[in-house]
């Protein structure tokens, strides 16, 4: 609509419109949360709105619109009555969206418009606001400058920079390093200064920056570095950004000191003596000449040559090799040979001025042939290197020696040269064989190679070697060993899945294959554990649970590869520590306890039990009362409820609690229950007579009143409940001229006359009324006088007051009011006869005090007529306690209180 809308009006406003286009600018903060206020277009517009001067009714409501709902719109919410603009719920990040581009879009903060357009680093957000209705209408961009926020921190590109320096640098020698930190902020919230952790006194860091910003890191060589002393420096470079507060990224930094030739070879002597025999075979070896040199590859090759000094026949008759600086007799030695020798040998190097060793060589003439060595082997023997088993028995054979004079003139004898477990002795029956043989079995982790030697010489003193290298063979006599047979770990609850407990180490001492060692868990292992089979790592692939196991037990199988296999096992054992995931649990939500009122201060109302599945600080639980603290207190220790004071029913029957049960964890973790306590009634309040109000007051009673008709009522209430508060009246106490006229209802307490009135009956009668409850263990009670003065008219209202005045002369009678009660529970008698037995014990008191009243009644008659004169001579006797309480409302009666 707002298209046809725009076509139909656009050509004929087209000027208008142009016109009235309008720019807007605000500025904000990245990363703001949804209903943060940007703008409002109406009032930077400067709009009319409702409020303004012209009456509402003549103002259209305007509408604000976006004109397209691109990329701009997600982050922004348009009112379109108000022209407020608020951002949205998608939170804007200025690097995601500024990432290619100084201009994007974003928003935030409070809003302020500017008439300025923003800076070259802002980061954009364009949006069009159409404003209707027509008179109103226009076009808005709006724009919106982000503002960063120091929300990145500096991140090296690579987590370890590599960098070479030669060791020769000078001090103050600059080397970029290629892979500066990157931080996405802008400003001062980028990359700032770069530091090193370690310099090591010979390095440090400076930050050159270019025209486009751009801050770049350089190595400072501060003082002289020696790769013969130290060929490698480690460290770590850091970067800083700007923020505040600061933001830092690091990397590792391995600065290589790379080799120049700055060493020249050396021999670690000047001179060496060397004999040799005039008789010695082609190829002996003279001597060995060897020079060091400090440098590294190319820079430390070493070359041997024969100064220009060496005479050519010396060189002719000893050949040196001029890679190893090996010296060999080259030529036969015959009778015109030189008996001394001086070879100067030069140890060249690159660049380098030769070093140089001389070698005296002194040729012994030797006019006799030496002895012979004849081996022949009988273990395996390659290239004069003899190969032997481990554990081979004692007297294992090696081989046999047969030692002999060429010429035949001379005695021979030999014996065996070097250590090891080995034997030479002569072989009988046979002349000049010996046998070489073993003393005890080999051990290859002992030792793996010997080198012996026989040794001949005959009676002039002429020695001949033989060497012989014994090369021991391994076998799979060795098992794995672990470093520890007792693995003792722990990890915390609720672990990450595939948590990593410990990486296990057994080593084997035999080599190649039967050194190596596999790992695999024992059978008594969970399934849940997981161990790798060739590093040996031990981890859990699912969430341990202290509450539902503390401690896992079982063992690991350390397996070699040899043949047959050997194996060891080791104990892994593995302790749960808790962690505060269970909160303190009530073993019931509602806690109900019965206690009696006037329940002594402090005294135990109850046990509260709560439980909590953690260990330690976390299991420790404190409880509290959350209402009601100043009544009620709570043990935190023991969970025993108690009051403070005394509880009376009477004024509050129950009280509801909520008890917080917090545990020590950290964070700590509660629960709560509700505790009602119900006060149970005890008999502590004795009925309350409400009427008559005093016992000084009295009814004139007609003489024509009617057998039956009722003439006053005793109304009481107790404040105690149940059986406690059944309340029970009786006359204990009569007198007048014929008491017996007038009886009490036991449970309304209605006083109606029994017989008819007769002229000897006029007087006044006194009734003291007991108004009991059926309180346990022992009613409770009051009195009250009810005076009744029966006349046909009061002439001398004083003279009944003197009488009401003055102490009666009443006997007390002692029988209880008969009111029928349903028990609340009946209890069963064992006794089968104890019936029968209640029922005549209440016959005989029944008879007895029926023959005890029937024989009062007769006294008081014969004595009436000479008591007459004293029959009002009646006193009060008081309430038990004092009324407080309003008279109720009585219903009218035919006999009136005077």
């Amino acid at each position: 609509h707002l298209l046809l809308f725009l076509l139909f009006v656009g050509p004929f406003n087209c000027f208008a419109s142009y016109s009235r286009a309008t720019e807007l600018f605000y500025s904000l903060n990245e990363g703001l949360p949804a209903g943060v206020l940007i703008g409002s277009l109406a009032r930077d517009l400067r709009l009319p709105t409702a409020g303004g001067q012209h009456p509402a009714s003549l103002q259209p409501p305007l509408s604000f619109t976006l004109a397209s709902h691109g990329l701009g719109g997600q982050y922004v919410q348009l009112d379109n009555r108000s022209g407020e603009l608020h951002t949205s719920a998608v939170e804007i990040d200025r690097e995601a969206l500024c990432v290619e581009s100084s201009e994007a879009t974003i928003f935030g903060g409070s809003a302020a418009v500017s008439s300025s357009s923003p800076s070259p680093e802002s980061c954009l957000l364009l949006l069009d606001v159409l404003v209707l209705p027509q008179e109103y209408f226009r076009l808005v961009k709006v724009k919106i400058a982000i503002r960063d926020v120091n929300d990145n921190a500096p991140r090296f590109p690579v987590p370890h920079i590599h960098l070479s320096v030669p060791e020769n640098a000078p001090v103050n020698t600059r080397l970029a390093i290629e892979h500066p930190a990157l931080d996405p902020d802008m400003g001062t919230n980028g990359v700032q200064t770069y530091r090193l952790r370690d310099n090591y006194g010979v390095f440090t860091l400076d930050v050159e920056e270019n025209e486009s910003g751009e801050r770049t890191p350089y190595l400072i060589v501060m003082g002289a570095l020696d790769r013969e002393t130290q060929d490698e420096y480690v460290t770590v470079i850091v970067a800083e950004d700007g923020g505040t507060p600061p933001l830092v990224g690091s990397a590792t930094l391995t600065i290589g000191i790379s080799d120049i030739n700055d060493n020249c070879p050396q021999f670690n002597d000047s001179q060496l003596n060397v004999t040799l025999y005039g008789n010695s075979s082609l190829g002996t070896n003279v001597a060995a000449v060897h020079a060091v040199d400090m440098d590294l590859g190319s820079n430390a090759q070493i070359t041997y040559s024969y100064s220009q000094k060496v005479p050519q026949p010396s060189r002719d008759l000893f050949h040196l090799n001029e890679s190893t600086g090996a010296i060999t007799l080259s030529t036969k030695v015959d009778g015109d040979t030189p008996r001394l020798h001086r070879l100067i040998i030069l140890g060249n190097g690159p660049g380098c001025i030769p070093a140089v060793i001389t070698v005296l060589v002194t040729i012994i003439k030797v006019m006799m042939r030496p002895p012979e060595v004849v081996p022949r082997f009988i273990a395996n023997e390659v290239e004069g290197v003899v190969y032997l088993k481990e554990l081979e028995p004692i007297n294992t054979p090696i081989a046999f020696f047969t030692i002999k004079d060429p010429d035949e003139k001379y005695k021979v004898s030999c014996y065996l040269d070097g250590d090891g477990p080995f034997r030479l002795s002569p072989y009988k029956p046979y002349n000049n064989e010996y046998l070489l043989e073993t003393t005890k079995p080999l051990d290859f982790e002992t030792q793996q190679l010997y080198e012996i030697s026989v040794v001949a010489w005959n009676s002039e003193g002429f020695h001949v070697k033989k060497v012989i290298k014994v090369q021991v063979l391994d076998d799979n006599d060795n098992s794995p060993v672990f470093s520890e047979q007792l693995i003792e770990l722990s990890i915390e609850e609720n672990n990450v899945p595939n948590a990593f407990l410990t990486k296990l180490h057994a080593t084997d001492a035999d080599s190649g294959e039967r050194g190596q060692v596999s790992y695999f868990l024992g059978p008594d292992a969970p399934s849940y554990f997981a161990l790798d089979k060739t590093t040996g790592v031990l981890t859990v692939s699912t969430q341990l649970d202290r509450e539902e196991k503390e401690k896992y037990r079982y063992t690991v199988r350390a397996v070699d590869s040899g043949f047959p296999p050997r194996e060891s096992i080791a104990t892994v054992t593995i302790t749960v520590l808790d962690k505060n995931d269970n909160s303190p649990r009530f073993i019931n939500k509602d806690f109900s306890f019965f206690v009696p009122e006037n329940f002594p201060g402090f005294g135990e109302i109850g046990v509260i039990s709560v439980t909590d599945a953690d260990a330690g600080q976390n299991g420790w639980v404190a409880l509290s009362v959350l209402n009601g603290s100043d009544i009620f207190v709570i043990d935190t220790g023991k969970g025993v409820l108690r009051a403070k004071v005394s509880l009376d029913r009477e004024q509050q029957s129950s009280y509801i609690l909520w008890i917080e049960a917090v545990d020590g964890g950290d964070p700590a973790l509660s629960s709560s229950a509700k505790i009602t306590i119900l006060l149970l009634d005890i008999n502590d309040n004795p009925p309350l007579v409400l009427f008559p109000q005093s016992n000084m007051s009295y009814l004139l009673v007609l003489p024509s009143t009617l057998p039956g008709s009722p003439i006053t009522e005793v109304y009481a209430v107790d404040k105690d409940t149940g059986m406690n508060a059944v309340i029970a009246y009786s006359i204990i106490g009569r007198r007048g001229p014929r008491p017996e006229s007038f009886r009490i209802d036991p449970k309304t307490g209605n006083i109606t006359l029994e017989e008819s009135l007769m002229q000897n009956d006029y007087g006044l009668y006194r009734l003291l009324v007991k108004v009991s409850d059926h309180g346990y263990p022992e009613p409770l009670h009051s009195t009250v006088m009810v005076n009744l003065f029966v006349n046909d008219t009061v002439s001398n209202e004083s003279y009944i007051e003197s009488l009401l005045r003055k102490e009666p002369d009443i006997n007390v009678e002692e029988k209880q009011p008969q009111i029928s009660i349903e028990p609340t529970h009946k209890k069963m008698e064992s006794a089968s006869c104890m019936p029968t037995l209640v029922a005549l014990s209440i016959i005989s008191l029944g008879s007895i005090a029926l023959v005890t009243a029937m024989g009062i009644y007769i006294c008081l008659r014969k004595g009436k007529k000479h008591h007459r004169a004293d029959e009002n001579l009646e006193v009060q006797i008081p309430l038990n306690g004092r009324i407080n309480l309003h008279m109720l409302e009585k219903k009218p009666m035919e006999i009136s209180n005077i």
